[in-house]
């Protein structure tokens, strides 16, 4: 049986180790699957400890995608037999995604994410964390929870609230999907580099001259990247977020969610790209938008921890409430394309069903994530 994550320590010139991860599972396009956390997360705990790997390299197998996302289906099989109650799987499943999630993120050595392909939910939460995030010509990167009813997690409370010019509200309420050049501008990527020139660069890094140092080594390969990316960058494509920087800032500036919406959906833009995040929100969840928007609000000040305890909270409870079943129903199940949300509009959506969301399950001392850090 094929493993669905393998490893490979590829020996360097001067003695030291490049560790590669492989999300093999291609068919699926990469999604994250508990048992490709239970087969990751205690392998990079061991290559963080070993001193002779240098750096670790994570990769998707194929050309298709790195990582399409988290296997939702097998989500949906936990929920559907929970009929209703807090799901044991639910529960189980993003703990140990966040806990890869935020591994990656405090990783002490240099930490290489080859963003080709696909890049969505659980693969951006994964990419997200890396110290060397490397995007190529046919990167495509989402968070497109609004269409089956949950709320970007995977660190999107962290990540999405840095981001430039209110575009991570925008991306966060769209679900609009973005490409190389975008994700360099709102910082989820670091390079650029054709995909056919990956295996060249892996011998580079190969040949490096590494030190004891991490720093010197981050250093290093920053070096490297930024040399073999002039190579790429005529290549670079244009950037939606940019060429609609002006229209984003405007339909995101208001005060309350309502009207945000509401400029977003009435925006007149001739684009498709623009057209399509429109159209997404519109079908979207409402409840989800809602979640997003205090999602932000909450995650602005919280450390990236704290962020990954709160949106622990938020998916344990879209287990339960019903929207996120729907939402994977209606898409990959029946394929109707025609979810039962729970509210019409965003006006409609009920405060005390937030306020819900938000209350934590657990005490400080007993939150399954408590022992991630401050």
């Amino acid at each position: 049986m094929t493993q669905v994550v393998t490893f490979q320590e590829l020996d360097c010139n001067n003695g030291k180790k490049i560790a590669v991860a492989t999300l093999n599972s291609p068919r699926s396009l990469n999604a994250l699957s508990g048992k490709m956390i239970d087969l990751l997360y205690p392998q990079l705990k061991i290559w963080q400890s070993q001193t002779n790997i240098t750096a670790v390299f994570l990769q998707g197998e194929g050309d298709k995608s790195f990582c399409a996302g988290g296997d939702i289906v097998h989500l949906y099989d936990d929920m559907k037999a929970s009929k209703g109650e807090f799901s044991p799987g639910i529960e189980e499943y993003f703990t140990k995604e966040y806990q890869l999630d935020y591994l990656i993120h405090t990783f002490n050595k240099p930490f290489i994410v080859w963003g080709n392909g696909i890049v969505m939910g659980g693969g951006l939460g994964m990419m997200a964390g890396g110290s060397h995030r490397v995007v190529t010509e046919t990167s495509r990167i989402a968070m497109p929870e609004v269409s089956i009813g949950l709320y970007p997690d995977v660190g999107g409370s962290y990540f999405l609230n840095r981001m430039p010019d209110n575009c991570g509200l925008f991306l966060g309420l769209t679900g609009a999907s973005i490409n190389a050049g975008d994700a360099k501008y709102c910082h989820l990527a670091d390079y650029f580099v054709l995909n056919e020139r990956k295996n060249v660069f892996i011998e580079q890094l190969i040949q490096l001259d590494w030190q004891e140092s991490n720093d010197n080594n981050h250093a290093i390969i920053s070096t490297l990247l930024m040399t073999v990316e002039q190579d790429s960058i005529e290549h670079l494509p244009e950037t939606k977020l940019i060429e609609h920087k002006a229209l984003i800032e405007q339909v995101t500036s208001f005060d309350k969610l309502n009207d945000i919406v509401n400029s977003i959906l009435s925006a007149e833009c001739d684009d498709k790209w623009f057209s399509r995040a429109q159209k997404s929100l519109k079908h979207g969840s409402a409840l989800s938008a809602a979640l997003v928007y205090q999602q932000l609000n909450s995650g602005e000040s919280l450390s990236l921890a704290d962020c990954f305890r709160m949106e622990l909270n938020l998916s344990v409870k879209s287990g339960k409430y019903g929207e996120f079943v729907e939402g994977i129903r209606a898409l990959l199940i029946d394929k109707d394309n025609s979810p039962k949300w729970h509210f019409d509009s965003i006006e409609m959506v009920d405060k005390k069903v937030i306020d819900w969301f938000f209350e934590s399950k657990w005490s400080q001392k007993q939150h399954p994530l408590a022992s991630l850090g401050n």
